[in-house]
């Protein structure tokens, strides 16, 4: 059995707020984030939009690259959507 990648996502919530977030299945956990299921910041905030998604071999770096991105100011983090982009 093949083992999935994790990736670190960041959505756009409807009030324009940033969250960021590590998955092993980005649609499903969007998905889950517009059903007010995903977690608590986006419970009251869906729906929300995914803006960015970055690929991790092991969900210890997923989550290590989680935390830098969290660390970010608002602008550095949307420098990062945009790049991507």
């Amino acid at each position: 059995m093949k083992q999935k990648n994790w990736f670190v996502y960041i959505v756009e919530c409807r009030d324009k707020r940033l969250y960021t977030g590590i998955t092993n299945d980005v649609e499903k956990r969007v998905a889950a984030h517009n059903k007010g299921k995903g977690c608590r910041f986006t419970k009251f905030r869906y729906p929300v939009k995914l803006v960015y998604e970055e690929d991790c071999i092991t969900r210890s770096a997923a989550r290590k690259r989680e935390l830098e991105i969290q660390g970010f100011k608002r602008n550095k983090k949307l420098s990062l959507i945009n790049r991507a982009r």
